[in-house]
């Protein structure tokens, strides 16, 4: 029994030690401490099949946060949904566990965090997704979450209608 007792009080040591750490930050709290900086976003191939031709592109989203907090930022998820304008329902999310153990120290910035939809517009090619009438103007809502708070909106952005894809150059048949 005596040997039991210090080991249980390095224990307790601790845990009380590790548990300042584990504090969770209320929505209020996440919503105030970030920044959205550097967006940018365009289309990209979520497939391709050079025959029969098929192509369907998604919208992707990339930006950093900036912490203008008191505390360091761990475990943040981000959570993007896709819309067309003028559509009264959402044609696709995409959802990233970013920042994860290494924190964000108030007043720094992250890593580039980048957001890949999962549902997009389909073509024969490029120029049949151009002339596509369903590939309409889109923005994304951004959100975030953390350990102990409600998904916070970091705002709404336009999607670029920029594609960033090039179908490979035709190849030659040999003579």
């Amino acid at each position: 029994m005596k040997r039991l007792a210090p080991s249980v009080l390095v224990l307790a040591a601790l845990a009380l030690a590790v548990l300042p750490a584990c504090k969770t930050m209320s929505s209020d709290e996440l919503k105030s401490s970030i920044e959205v900086l550097d967006y940018t976003s365009s289309w990209v191939s979520k497939y391709y099949q050079p025959w029969p031709p098929r192509l369907i592109l998604v919208p992707q989203i990339s930006f950093r946060i900036k912490n203008i907090g008191k505390k360091p930022l761990t475990y943040v998820n981000f959570n993007a949904v896709f819309q067309f304008k003028g559509d009264p329902e959402n044609f696709g999310d995409a959802f990233m566990a970013a920042i994860r153990s290494k924190a964000v120290p108030p007043g720094a910035a992250s890593d580039l965090i980048v957001l890949k939809g999962n549902l997009g517009v389909e073509g024969k090619n490029l120029a049949g997704i151009r002339d596509n009438p369903q590939w309409k103007q889109a923005f994304v809502r951004l959100f975030a979450i953390s350990k102990g708070s409600h998904p916070v909106p970091l705002g709404t952005y336009d999607v670029s209608r920029t594609i960033d894809f090039k179908e490979p150059e035709p190849v030659e048949p040999k003579k």
